[in-house]
């Protein structure tokens, strides 16, 4: 797909888009053709489609909804190409005259997210004009959009990318796949990437992450990766990000059940979350020093496999009494947070991970869980994710729950055995690893990293991660 401006339109299809109680009549008739009233409200995803009464024109006009809706607007753009690029050949004009350049930013967000198939893996896939390279979108009007189009091809093209890991299935993407994937993108973008090998691992002590991955024969990495402006003189990261990147999840010894275990191939959403957000601030050439650290790897069942009631050392030098081996994101995340203490000392640090079903049970599919142990760092994350539809909610670390995790025998246990407020507990014990950082974060993306949405028949990637990373790095800047 090629986004181009010009001050004309250049085909047959031109998409109008207005907010709500912002219909401009005079302009549905210009470009339409058509002189009478037309039924259409703009409201949020609201599609109507037009056919110039003698010329060989469409116009398609695409409701933007209310003030409350300006943060999804580019799910408006998606939807809108996913469902009608089928009819359009010979590109499409957006109309952007009498739209902010935000507003345009995410129109040509989401028509460039709908070129994202799923399917590629299928003997014969549909192929349209739409995915082709020759497909041209061109933005109508006087002003000039390179720096629009330039940050909103970046955003989606990272999205595109975050969603396509999150798909791969496990046979494809295994933690040396995440590696060598993150080498790729540093090497074309301008950051730097190393992957810790199993070797490595042994060597650097991470045995927490090494004791989740022994029963698989795909080894565990750790991948660190590190973007910082070309005249930046820091030595060390404003932000640190870390990554749960279990690449499939059968829940070990203690086994999931059968039913939806095909989709535990999306158990590295903070993984990609970080990958791609660190990757994008590269493309956008961010005024920040950012590192991600992502811990890799499969949780499997085999001979090999750690047992509930091991007790394991990790890279803090604490000890954990395995409770269940099913709480395994934690443990690696354990292993990455003290790692990235250790090594780079950044001011703040988030770790991103798909943990729990709990935090699905609590906030449902509408926004990720927030934990953190400061208040004004809590609220920017929240105000990111606001503002770019990407949304968290903040949950209690109340001292009540570190009860829950005392061991007799070791100095944590990874799980309280309750049914109870499984995401507050699995925070407790990252907190564990990270008690003397003073600007901590986790984010429990379960909910909103992977599910149902109307770009695919099964569960899929979402994309969330990278535009809320962006949106705070912005603000810590």
């Amino acid at each position: 797909m090629k986004i181009t401006q010009n001050a004309e339109p250049k085909s047959s299809v031109t998409v109008l888009a207005f907010k709500k109680g912002e219909v401009n009549s005079e302009s549905i008739r210009k470009v339409s053709g058509i002189q009478s009233e037309i039924p259409f409200k703009a409201d949020f995803k609201e599609v109507k489609v037009l056919h110039h009464p003698s010329e060989n024109r469409t116009v398609y006009l695409l409701g933007l909804g209310e003030v409350k809706h300006t943060s999804k607007v580019y799910l408006a753009a998606r939807s809108l190409a996913h469902n009608h690029n089928k009819d359009w050949n010979d590109g499409i004009n957006l109309d952007c005259q009498n739209l902010e350049n935000e507003i345009v930013e995410q129109l040509v967000t989401g028509i460039k997210l709908a070129t994202y198939q799923i399917g590629r893996f299928k003997e014969v896939s549909e192929t349209f004009h739409f995915f082709s390279n020759d497909f041209e979108v061109t933005l109508v009007g006087s002003e000039t959009f390179d720096t629009v189009i330039d940050r909103a091809t970046a955003i989606a093209d990272s999205m595109i990318e975050v969603m396509k890991l999150i798909d791969a299935p496990p046979n494809e993407k295994t933690p040396e796949y995440l590696g060598h994937w993150a080498k790729a993108s540093a090497d074309t973008y301008g950051y730097k990437a190393e992957i810790l090998s199993a070797d490595d691992l042994k060597k650097e002590g991470l045995d927490a992450l090494l004791s989740v991955g022994q029963g698989s024969k795909f080894p565990p990495v750790l991948i660190k990766t590190e973007y910082k402006p070309g005249d930046s003189q820091s030595k060390t990261p404003k932000l640190g990000l870390v990554g749960k990147g279990i690449t499939f999840d059968t829940g070990g010894l203690s086994i999931k059940g059968s039913q939806n275990l095909h989709y535990m191939k999306s158990d590295m959403g903070g993984a990609a979350a970080v990958l791609g957000a660190v990757e994008l601030a590269a493309k956008l050439h961010l005024d920040i020093h950012v590192a991600g650290i992502v811990a890799c790897a499969e949780n499997a069942v085999d001979a090999n496999s750690y047992r509930p009631g091991d007790v394991i050392n990790s890279y803090s030098g604490k000890t954990i009494e395995v409770i269940d081996t099913d709480a395994e994101g934690r443990l690696v995340l354990a292993d990455a947070l003290s790692y990235m203490q250790k090594n780079y000392s950044p001011e703040y640090i988030i770790d991103l991970a798909t943990l729990t079903g709990s935090a699905v049970q609590s906030l449902g599919y509408s926004a990720g869980a927030l934990f953190s142990n400061n208040n004004e760092m809590a609220q920017l994350i929240s105000d990111s994710g606001f503002e770019v539809d990407e949304r968290v909610w903040r949950m209690p670390l109340f001292d009540d729950f570190e009860a829950d995790l005392e061991s007799d025998i070791a100095d944590i246990r990874n799980f309280s055995g309750k049914p109870i407020a499984g995401a507050i507990t699995a925070a407790k014990f990252l907190e564990y690893f990270v008690k003397d950082h003073p600007k901590w974060a986790h984010l429990d993306i379960a909910g909103v990293a992977f599910g149902d949405s109307e770009f695919s028949k099964m569960k899929s990637a979402k994309g969330y991660g990278p535009r809320l990373l962006i949106e705070l790095m912005k603000k810590l800047n």
